[in-house]
């Protein structure tokens, strides 16, 4: 008696998740075999999820990623229907995220993720999940080891009490000294700290937003792991560039904060920053470490980055090696080794309308906090 009554509920939701698949057809009755055999095993799976896991799957497809969800946590590895297998995260992504996903190496975790260490169980919420963009570039095996040879060299005395921004008219930010790998381990044995992980004594970088060529609001100090940064969002916290409206708006800033919406997620993560886009629009970044080694051009190399995916916009190893390798003769006017730019849904440089990021509507400048 007390299953059936609770039947209902888990019934409507199940059904409501089946409605959203991506690859839905409204008004389409006949199943053809692929989608009757993808059907058996979306509930198969689906029975496995307790009443509050269907629940935040719910919400979070619904919501697109908009609201906050908890995991939902299946069993590592496939599971079995008749004769075939198939993995439940790749399943629950073709279903309501990328119906062409075939592989686990196609996807990134995102940092609002609590499961990662998790030995027996994997999260397959979709919206914890994004697709990894592997940027345009590559170094050879000798580029690498020049890396290794050198990184370690650099001075280890403390860095400037302030450093400023190219793009904020010289408007100065706090900056602190972080210590990685051997030359943390080096001030790690002169002072008797052993914590085995990268050590900041303050926030991690400082985000300016821009429209065209005005800085909009204050500088934010960034401390978090990561931070959320968006024109709108159901729920969660961060920098919302909504409340920095003002009658002094263009037609084309206008436009394209409308083309924000859930916006970025930046984020630190060991040695490397990443961005993901959250947004229903691609976003544009320039980082110094996206740069090609001994780039025979003066022409700034933009990514796009497409909705749904993240990118690895900072490598700090890589940041040495090109320390190494960049022919400053090629370096047009000021030149910031720790300063990331990310323009929204529209881009610039050589493939674009605008040459400049100071013509873009919205975009952001990244200052990295490191060792000058």
């Amino acid at each position: 008696m007390i299953c059936c009554m609770f039947r209902p509920k888990r019934t409507a939701h199940v059904r409501r998740l089946w409605k959203l698949r991506v690859h839905h057809e409204a008004g389409s009755k006949e199943e053809t075999p692929e989608e009757m055999e993808t059907k058996s095993f979306t509930h198969s799976m689906l029975k496995r999820l307790k009443e509050k896991q269907l629940e935040s799957l719910v919400q979070s497809v619904e919501s697109k990623g908009g609201e906050e969800s908890d995991c939902v946590l299946l069993p590592k590895g496939d599971f079995r229907l008749g004769k075939k297998l198939m993995t439940p995260l790749i399943l629950c992504c073709k279903m309501w995220r990328w119906n062409d996903i075939t592989s686990l190496t196609d996807l990134k975790r995102l940092p609002c993720c609590t499961s990662a260490n998790d030995p027996a169980y994997e999260c397959c919420n979709p919206y914890h999940w994004s697709l990894l963009l592997e940027p345009d570039i590559s170094l050879t095996s000798s580029q690498y080891e020049d890396c290794k040879n050198s990184k370690y060299t650099d001075n280890l005395e403390p860095a400037p009490d302030e450093a400023v921004s190219l793009e904020t008219g010289m408007t100065p930010t706090p900056r602190c000294h972080v210590y990685t790998d051997v030359a943390l381990q080096q001030q790690q044995q002169q002072s008797g700290i052993d914590t085995g992980q990268t050590v900041s004594y303050s926030h991690w970088c400082t985000i300016a937003y821009w429209e065209l060529r005005q800085r909009k609001g204050r500088l934010l100090t960034v401390f978090n792991p990561y931070i959320n940064i968006y024109d709108y969002l159901p729920r969660g916290d961060g920098l919302c560039l909504h409340v920095l409206q003002d009658s002094a708006e263009t037609e084309s800033v206008r436009r394209t904060r409308e083309k924000i919406g859930f916006g970025v997620i930046l984020s630190r993560e060991g040695d490397s920053v990443w961005l993901y886009n959250r947004s229903q629009h691609a976003i544009f970044v320039h980082s110094p470490t996206l740069e090609s080694p001994k780039s025979q051009s003066r022409t700034l190399h933009i990514q796009k980055v497409l909705s749904g995916y993240s990118l690895k916009i900072y490598d700090y190893d890589r940041k040495h090696l090109l320390d190494n390798l960049h022919d400053p003769k090629y370096l047009d006017g000021p030149y910031d080794p720790y300063s990331i730019r990310v323009s929204f849904a529209k881009g610039w440089g050589q493939h674009y309308s605008r040459q400049v990021i100071t013509s873009c509507p919205c975009w952001l400048e990244i200052m990295l906090n490191v060792d000058r």
